[in-house]
Order: C-alpha cells, then structure tokens, then sequence
C-alpha cells in the first residue's frame, strides 16, 4: 500500500473517531468522522476488500501526495470483478457495461476508483450534504479543504445522528434562540416541549406575523422531526 499521509488516514489498529455533536450541529465538520480509511493509488484488490471488510466501510478514498482526494473505491466498484468471474457476456452487454467490464479485470486502486471523487467541504451544511448523496447516489462522502486534501468522512448514518440529540436539548436550543428572541413579551408565557423529537408550542403572542416563522425556524432546528404549534394571536392586537 502507499504511505499515506499522517492524520487523518487510519494506520495499525486505531479505530475510527467519530466527530462530536454539539448543542446546534449545522455543519458537516460537526458530525463526520475525522479519522478516516484511505488507500494508495496502487493499492490491490484484496487489500481494498479486507480493509472494507476490517472497518465496516462501504468505500474508501483513494489519496495520493500530502492527502489529495483523487477517487474513492466502493463496493460497486469491487462487485463486477464477481459478477463476470465466470462468466462470457455477449457483445451487446459488453457495449452497454464497458466501464463495468473494465473493472472486472482491474487489480488497482486506480483502475477501480470512481474519479473524480463526489466530495463535500467541512462548512457545508448537512442539509447540503445529504443532498450530494441522494443526487450521487452515494453513501459517504470524503470530506476536503480547499485543496482537495481530506479532512474526514460523513456518511448517511453521521447526518442521522441530529436524531438523537435529546428532548430537552431540543427544547432550551428553541427556547432560547427563537421564542426568546422573537416573542419577548407574549401576552401569556410561549412554552415550548419536545417528545421523541416533536416540538410542540403554545401560549398567546401579540404580533400573529411572526407565528409562521417561528414554525419555520423550529422545524429547521437540527433534530426536530415534526411540530405541532397551537400558538395564538392576541385577540385586541
């Protein structure tokens, strides 16, 4: 396998870090993994599966100099090599899976690799980020600075972990940054409650314009996953 640079490719047996979620995380570089899986260009086939297989990745970026991104190698990229072991697939299929049946017979890390690499930057926002993976149809995705260098990995899985930030995390996080801010004085107290990630609210406000944004700001908040609001306006406002 190539040297890899140092932090934050993976060596021996240090097992992956995961990033730490805050009270509010937004961003990308709140969630990813900074300790990450990588390869070498001239990696080999099985050295490519055993490291899938030894930490429960379903790809792997291929780095190259001080840690650029060049492509990742994913299961889909592994599979035709099984697909066409045995056997002799006729002209027509041929045309159709060129690319498929190149990677059949490929031994290396860049002869598998998918390049360029669909990437993401630590500043983005894991809305962004989800959207890169549906649009790709991808699982991970390397995480780079502006030199393409790799800083980490954000999977599916990391963007779920918002899930499960605590109710009452939740509930200060609204509080604070939103009711408290846009009804300071509510003709009866704005209570706020989150039960298994759905925020309710309630209670009397003076200004009915802002109760539509409130609501769109509390369904934003990162690990919400519903709202109920039952707040009204003031009658003599």
């Amino acid at each position: 396998m190539t040297p890899l640079p140092t932090s934050p490719a993976l060596r021996g047996g240090e097992r992956p870090q995961e990033g730490n979620i805050g009270s509010s995380p937004h961003r990308v570089s709140d969630v990813m993994a900074r300790a990450v899986v990588a390869v070498g260009r001239k990696s080999q086939f099985k050295d490519l599966v055993e490291r899938m297989e030894r930490w429960k990745v379903s790809a792997v970026p291929v780095l190259e100099g001080d840690g650029r991104v060049i492509g990742v190698v994913s299961e889909a990229d592994l599979l035709p090599k099984e697909e066409f072991r045995d056997s002799d697939p006729d002209r027509i299929v041929q045309l159709h899976r060129l690319a498929d049946m190149a990677k059949a017979g490929a031994v290396s890390a860049e002869e598998l690799m998918s390049a360029p690499a669909v990437t993401v930057h630590a500043d983005a926002t894991l809305a962004e980020a989800a959207r890169i993976m549906a649009l790709r149809h991808v699982k991970r995705l390397p995480v780079v600075n502006a030199e393409g260098v790799l800083e980490g990995v954000v999977s599916r899985g990391d963007l779920l972990k918002v899930f499960l930030r605590p109710d009452n995390d939740l509930a200060d996080e609204i509080r604070r940054d939103i009711l408290d801010v846009m009804f300071p004085a509510p003709v009866e107290p704005v209570h706020i409650s989150v039960v298994d990630g759905v925020a309710t609210l309630t209670g009397r406000v003076q200004d009915a314009t802002r109760i539509p944004l409130a609501a769109r700001l509390v369904r934003g908040v990162e690990g919400i996953v519903g709202l109920d609001c039952r707040l009204t306006a003031d009658d003599g406002a």
